[in-house]
């Protein structure tokens, strides 16, 4: 706990000394979401795009105080991520296709993969002598590059309304943390709380202060960290079979708001990378949910979930894959009912959506 308090206490203060700062920068260099220039933007008012800006000036800072838990993996991780970040920012600039985004973060991941930082437990089964050590590392590399990739869009795509984003990283920095903490990884622990203490800050300017939003560079960077920090979770006496299911869980939010916009989009013969408004935030206020309510869904959703990922640690790998697996049932009973419901979209067009 001494080591957790001091990185989330600080960077946390750090975020709110800086968040003015960083609209002002965002603002001076014309990086600004205008209402109406896509069919899904339909604030009020030009809103500068200042998370991004606010989420690394806030951590660069906290690499001084806390730089004796700076090992070599993070160097690693906020080297790529800064990657994602510049690339970021040129998307809330002149706003890119997706193919450069996808390039940036292929570049990132190529970062983390060539300095070692890689999902690794496929050599499982070539320890086992099923399968050659060349395919067990190929597939390792597969794998990162389709995590890392998949959740760092995840939590862009998600970013459909103030504070979900920051609200759904505040709840998975905070159990990564304990998470790491648990396990005696201390740095992971460390670096976790001043994520928190960070996405404590963006939820503050973004949602309750209604200042900015955390754009591109904001979200992606922030979907890099955390898929990266889940690659580093690794807790000690628990059972590689079952292990891999925490990270999944603690970021199922996400995973489920991807897979339904890509399936909806999918059987509506519309483009993936396409600004509509048919997220979950949308399809719940379609219901007649309120955008509040709307919002608290989603950060519930992710508690739960979290909190079912943390059982999971505690149970023999059979039953725990038993319960990542109902879990899973479950988030496709949610999927397949949301998907036949109307989206926003349906409803402005007259349509009955399934």
């Amino acid at each position: 706990m001494f080591n957790y308090l001091p990185p989330l206490v600080v960077s946390f203060l750090l975020s709110l000394a800086l968040g003015h700062p960083a609209m002002l920068l965002a603002q001076r260099f014309n990086l600004m979401d205008i209402p109406g220039s896509a069919p899904h933007k339909t604030h009020d008012r030009p809103s500068p795009l200042a998370g991004g800006i606010l989420l690394v000036a806030t951590l660069i800072v906290m690499l001084l105080p806390f730089r004796r838990y700076l090992r070599s993996e993070f160097l690693v991780i906020f080297a790529a991520a800064s990657v994602v970040f510049l690339f970021g920012i040129w998307d809330d600039y002149k706003g890119l296709s997706a193919r450069p985004k996808l390039l940036g973060q292929l570049i990132a991941v190529t970062i983390l993969v060539l300095f070692g930082v890689q999902v690794r437990f496929m050599t499982i089964f070539s320890d086992a002598g099923q399968m050659p050590l060349w395919a067990a590392q190929l597939l390792n590399i597969v794998i990162t590059l389709f995590w890392m990739v998949g959740i760092t869009n995840a939590m862009n795509m998600i970013d459909s309304m103030d504070g979900i984003v920051a609200g759904l990283g505040v709840i998975a920095f905070a159990f990564f943390g304990g998470a790491a903490a648990l396990a005696n990884q201390t740095a992971l622990s460390v670096w976790s709380a001043a994520l928190l203490g960070i996405s404590a800050g963006l939820y503050f300017w973004n949602k309750i202060a209604s200042k900015f939003f955390l754009g591109d560079s904001g979200a992606q960077t922030i979907g890099f960290l955390l898929a990266s920090f889940g690659i580093m979770y690794n807790p000690l006496n628990r059972s590689p079979e079952s292990s891999w299911i925490v990270p999944i869980m603690l970021l199922g939010v996400p995973i489920f708001d991807t897979t339904l916009v890509v399936l909806s989009r999918f059987r509506r013969r519309q483009p993936v990378g396409s600004g509509r408004r048919d997220h979950t935030y949308h399809r719940l206020i379609a219901l007649g949910f309120s955008r509040g309510f709307s919002v608290l869904i989603p950060h519930v959703a992710a508690f739960v979930i979290s909190c079912l990922a943390f059982l999971t640690l505690y149970l023999p790998p059979l039953i725990a894959i038993i319960f990542f697996v109902l879990a899973v049932i479950c988030g496709v009973i949610a999927l397949l009912w949301l998907e036949g419901k109307p989206t926003l979209e349906d409803q402005i067009e007259g349509k009955d959506g399934a």
